[in-house]
């Protein structure tokens, strides 16, 4: 026999997700057997699978201790402790007991795309790790992971989840659009006024872009986008954009359709325009970051985040070529201001 007590970190997932992590050897059907036999019990009773699990519940497993070994064999660990030290430059800017608020660094994956990876996620886990405040190898511990993605080149604000209810509370708020998520840009062009664009796109996973078009079509998702200008300065203005919608490439796009494409964006932009910023400034890639995010009024337990606003400086490759430029605030229609000017 094996009793389990659900920790605030575990509760708000359901019986059966939680059982799966606890044996993740065991199929599906071999829980809900056990759960109507009651070898398997929540709080003494006999239980369903599909009950929320709250702190404190306790689980019970009327299980031979043979059993439960061969069920809880798991794979290897992902190197946590390899991509905590060696991916340098990632800031905590916010965390409590269920969400943490980074600042990702350029060249950084959100998350992996291939099996031997090290991203922000992997980053996550070790920290966590080495505070002590997650443990790979407790019983259907929660694991932690981003909330919201950005490109690898794309540098700025990552949130995570440290626990099931703070990965409910970002998932429910992402999708609703309660978070405000504003990114600042400097594109070609003369940005003179303040516009909102909406469209749908379409992914073309051959070439990992994306197609812009104005009518809803079959494989198509809806975006929008709010952008206004901040300083503008010969051929290059500051922008700062509210992504509406979060998709794939959207601001990338969206800027590009209008004719305003971001510096050092060989992907959507214009290549020659690019290579003069490269050649004077050494810029790889899209001069894109996420900036600032604005949070709704929020009850127990995240009243730490209740209407805050988190907001970062321009990253260096942006004040490098913004003081070379000589690229500062100018009025051109706009109350919005540079951080840190």
């Amino acid at each position: 026999m094996k009793q389990v007590i659900v920790t605030e970190r575990e509760a708000g997932q359901r019986l059966d997700k939680y059982l799966q992590k606890l044996l993740p050897g065991a199929p599906s059907s071999f829980f809900y057997k056990m759960l109507r036999k009651k070898n398997i019990t929540l709080n003494g009773k006999k239980a369903e699978g599909k009950e929320k699990l709250a702190p404190g519940d306790a689980l019970t497993l009327f299980l031979s201790q043979d059993t439960m070994e061969g069920f809880a064999k798991q794979g290897e660990l992902l190197p946590y402790e390899e991509a905590y030290s060696t991916l340098k430059g990632v800031q905590v800017l916010y965390e409590d007991a269920h969400v943490i608020i980074v600042n990702k660094p350029s060249g950084i994956l959100s998350q992996k795309a291939a099996p031997k990876d090290l991203s922000l996620n992997e980053w996550l886990l070790g920290y966590l790790l080495a505070k002590g405040d997650w443990d790979p190898k407790q019983p259907a511990a929660f694991k932690p992971s981003v909330c919201n993605r950005l490109d690898r080149n794309t540098s700025g604000l990552v949130m995570g989840a440290k626990s099931m209810a703070g990965s409910q509370m970002l998932g429910s708020l992402l999708q609703s659009r309660r978070i405000r998520k504003f990114y600042r840009m400097l594109v070609k062009g003369r940005v003179m006024r303040e516009k909102s664009l909406d469209g749908y796109l379409v992914k073309d996973e051959t070439g990992n872009k994306v197609r812009l078009i104005q009518k809803e079509a079959p494989d198509a998702v809806y975006i929008k986008t709010r952008y206004y200008p901040l300083a503008c300065v010969g051929d290059v203005t500051l922008v700062e954009a509210e992504l509406i919608t979060g998709k794939t490439h959207q601001i990338r796009i969206h800027l590009a359709s209008e004719g305003y494409p971001l510096v050092g964006d060989y992907k959507y932009g214009d290549r020659s325009f690019n290579e003069k910023y490269k050649r004077r400034y050494h810029i790889q890639s899209q001069l894109l970051y996420a900036c600032r995010l604005e949070f709704p009024g929020m009850e127990e337990p995240f009243e730490g985040l209740s209407q805050k606003k988190i907001e970062i400086p321009a990253p260096k490759e942006f004040l490098k070529l913004m003081e070379k430029e000589r690229l500062s605030e100018k009025k051109i229609g706009t109350t919005h201001k540079i951080s840190g000017s």
